[in-house]
């Protein structure tokens, strides 16, 4: 399973709307990035949307990730038939063995039955290119509800991006996510958490800290995804501090120590 990154692991350099750094992360300084913590795959997700780089700007961004020995994999949300089909042609262009889909996007919330009518539309594309369709457990469907979209897709070319926090937001923990989508996991989001109790006692927080300092299970997770499972990427849940410099520094160290705690997980599995 290869070890990698996320435009998602640098959320606040990257820029979060209305927080936005005064120089914002570029694609090419995450390529960099990933080069520097000597990991071999950047997912470049929908904070990086691909689709809004010209012809001429995403073959030079091929080309430096190629220069560094970087994979490139390809995401994205609003899962539309036409944005689908445009991402697949666009991880195709990048060699992606996934296009990673949140489902959910601006003024579309599709149900079920049309869920599983785009992606049976689109299967034939994905078999074309054999590329994986990684669909992320986001927080309106339930685990069960992600397992029957892969299942009714019928294809080894439809699959799970499993997250490993997202599905709190459903109401479900992770020992009923990973019993429902680790079998289907094409691709694994390790995002490390705390959860702790506030001080008037009514109720708890959910929150990112460094990976192997807070609840995640990251081998016993990591040895239960699917052996189709393509990379492990790091995303982070970075609360902010005083200041945008501030909280950028602190994303960059965790992102440091995380990465290290995953390559020693990977190796010892």
């Amino acid at each position: 399973m290869n070890c990698g990154i996320s435009s998602y692991t640098y959320t606040w350099a990257i820029g979060v709307p209305g927080k936005e750094p005064k120089n914002p992360m570029t694609i090419f300084q995450l390529i960099e990035k990933a080069a520097e913590l000597d990991v071999n795959v950047v997912q470049v997700a929908d904070n990086l949307p691909l689709d809004r780089f010209s012809e001429i700007e995403l073959l030079k961004i091929r080309n430096f990730a190629e220069d560094l020995n970087i994979k490139i994999e390809v995401g994205a949300k609003k899962m539309t038939l036409e944005n689908l089909e445009r991402y697949i042609e666009i991880a195709a262009f990048f060699d992606s063995p996934i296009v990673r889909f949140v489902i959910d996007g601006e003024c579309f919330q599709p149900g079920l039955e049309e869920i599983h009518s785009i992606i049976k539309n689109v299967i034939p594309l994905l078999e074309n290119y054999k590329i994986i369709l990684a669909i992320e457990n986001h927080d309106r469907f339930k685990a069960a509800e992600f397992a029957e979209m892969v299942e009714k897709a019928d294809s080894k070319y439809v699959g799970i991006c499993l997250d490993s926090v997202n599905s709190m937001g459903a109401g479900e923990g992770l020992e009923t996510v990973i019993e429902k989508l680790a079998p289907l996991a094409v691709n694994l989001h390790v995002k490390e958490f705390s959860v702790k109790r506030v001080f008037h006692k009514m109720g708890f927080v959910i929150e990112g800290c460094p990976l192997g300092e807070g609840m995640l299970p990251v081998f016993e997770l990591i040895k239960k995804v699917s052996p189709r499972c393509q990379s492990a990427i790091l995303e982070q849940w970075t609360p902010p501090e005083e200041s945008i410099e501030k909280t950028i520094e602190k994303e960059a160290r965790w992102a440091e120590i995380s990465i290290k705690y995953l390559k020693d997980t990977l190796i010892n599995q």
